[in-house]
């Protein structure tokens, strides 16, 4: 799955509360580590959205990734309020935490959702039933999660390797990230608007083309850089940029 969620600027990151929810967040990271791959950060969303799927579980006494009449995992995750661009999703049922992991780890499917190296975050749930445990574990590839005014500062970067001043309102240009067209009003102060583009992306590593493809022009100089939350539910981050 390739869809991701909006920048709602972020909060805290709780952990794992109960033992054996923790155990195996601790054990995916362990199999991870030991394969060389960077740990996972826990999504208190995902968790949601694994809780969710076990609730359904426990009612059907069966193990199913998606039970007649159920949304579908990316609905679970995005109606729990996850930001993804992809997701995957382990279940099963065993004597403890570590037999759940061997058991993942030893199902190639399964194993491939744990050393996924996109795959950042992390959400599960974990309950108890005749001696054995059952668990969902929601794997995401998470955008990073940054402020607005991160956000902003990194395609002001972006901006300055292309010879462009990024020095104007950020106010103006948050104001018209809030709107779906329009241009700002030119003042003495501000300058002269030449163009406005509205883009939303989950990659901050680069301009995107509508914003590449204007400054290719040469007429532009001086722009205005800001962030607003995402009208598109599926959508990390949403930016104006004011040209002058």
């Amino acid at each position: 799955m390739g869809i991701s969620l909006p920048a709602a600027f972020p909060a805290a990151t709780p952990q794992p509360t109960d033992e054996a929810t923790q155990k195996i967040f601790d054990l995916t990271n362990q199999d991870r580590a030991a394969h060389g791959l960077p740990p996972l950060h826990w999504d208190p969303a995902l968790a949601v959205a694994a809780a969710t799927h076990a609730d359904r579980m426990k009612e059907e006494k069966s193990l199913a990734h998606e039970y007649p009449g159920e949304p579908d995992l990316t609905a679970r995750a995005s109606q729990a309020g996850a930001r993804f661009q992809a997701l995957a999703e382990n279940i099963a049922m065993g004597p403890s935490a570590e037999a759940l992991e061997k058991q993942w780890m030893n199902s190639v499917p399964h194993r491939t959702n744990i050393l996924d190296p996109q795959m950042n975050a992390i959400g599960l749930a974990v309950w108890e039933r005749s001696g054995y445990l059952y668990a969902v574990v929601d794997f995401a590839h998470s955008p990073e999660a940054l402020t607005r005014e991160q956000v902003e500062q990194k395609v002001e970067d972006l901006l300055r390797d292309q010879n462009i001043n990024p020095s104007g309102s950020r106010s103006v240009a948050e104001e018209a990230c809030t709107t779906q067209n329009g241009t700002p009003a030119s003042t003495p102060e501000t300058g002269t608007v030449k163009a406005v583009v509205r883009f939303q992306t989950p990659d901050l590593s680069k301009l995107p083309s509508a914003v590449a493809d204007q400054l290719r022009t040469g007429h532009f100089t001086r722009a205005a850089v800001g962030a607003c939350k995402s009208q598109d539910v599926y959508t990390s981050y949403r930016v104006a940029v004011v040209l002058y």
